[in-house]
């Protein structure tokens, strides 16, 4: 007799300010270039301003050249890497993640996590958590035979980290299959339902994707830095708009708030799918 496929939940990360405190860049590159992170936010966006240009193509380009007028600071894909083993983690966020899978597990539910960011995916990828993925949908570059960047091969912005939420939820995973996510799939032979879905961002570029999930049945929430008002003022502001349906502080160690709400929901969702094999065997008697 074939074994009963489990329900899958998603929980997906935004990255900075979210799983990690400010921007990934800033812990070593920039300090290893000797550039202060305000001054080179500011002159990625006037060059997007001065071009029309996206914003995320133009720090990712910038980065480029900062590193190669230095001619000190290295930025192949390997150093990319190595950076991002300097990243600090909010509190619980190294044992969140077999936390949320064992309880998920007991539920009945197959826990899968992704990450929806605008940073580097290879710094992600050399975080002690990167691991716990399933996927990493990050920005990232096309690279020379010496795994030198040459230019921006994905560009993740507010707007098209939508798409990934649409991957997830029909199993098309491939960033570069642009035929099988327009499939006409019938919501019940999708494989991660909305309202099956977690996603967890900080900010403004965050939007699109929280009011996605939570406008089709999923829960969004907005951390915010515990010691940091206008970290605060943010999420407060995202849940007055009706963009999450609540916040937390970015604190994800066990008992933490956030963590009893995955799990009430997660509980939620288990009798929902009892519920239903309940009254679906009614039916049938």
């Amino acid at each position: 007799m074939a074994k009963t496929k489990k329900p899958t939940i998603a929980l997906i990360y935004d990255f900075d300010g979210t799983l990690a405190p400010g921007n990934m860049q800033e812990y070593e590159l920039l300090k290893k270039l000797d550039i202060k992170p305000k001054d080179f936010w500011k002159e990625a966006l006037q060059r997007a301003k001065d071009h029309n240009m996206d914003t995320i193509l133009s720090y990712m380009t910038l980065m480029i050249e900062k590193c190669k007028e230095s001619k000190k600071v290295k930025y192949t894909k390997t150093d990319m890497i190595a950076y991002g083993k300097t990243i600090e983690m909010f509190e619980g966020v190294l044992t969140w993640f077999d936390r949320i899978n064992v309880y998920a597990k007991e539920k009945g539910f197959k826990p899968t996590h992704y990450i929806v960011s605008s940073g580097i995916k290879e710094m992600i990828e050399g975080t002690s958590i990167s691991k716990k993925f399933d996927r990493i949908y990050a920005s990232s570059y096309k690279y020379d035979h010496n795994g030198v960047p040459e230019w921006p091969a994905v560009a993740i912005n507010y707007s098209t980290k939508t798409q990934f939420i649409f991957r997830i939820n029909k199993g098309v995973l491939d960033v570069w299959d642009n035929n099988r996510i327009n499939d006409l799939i019938s919501q019940e032979d999708r494989d991660v339902p909305y309202e099956h879905m977690f996603y967890l961002g900080d900010g403004l570029t965050d939007v699109p994707c929280m009011k996605l999930v939570k406008d089709n049945g999923g829960l969004s929430f907005a951390v915010y830095k515990a010691n940091s008002s206008k970290s605060k003022e943010i999420a407060v502001h995202l849940l007055k708009d009706e963009r999450v349906n609540a916040i937390f502080p970015a604190i994800y160690s066990a008992g933490s708030t956030i963590e009893k709400a995955v799990k009430a929901r997660i509980d939620e969702l288990s009798a929902r799918v009892e519920l239903s094999k309940l009254t679906k065997g009614g039916r049938n008697g």
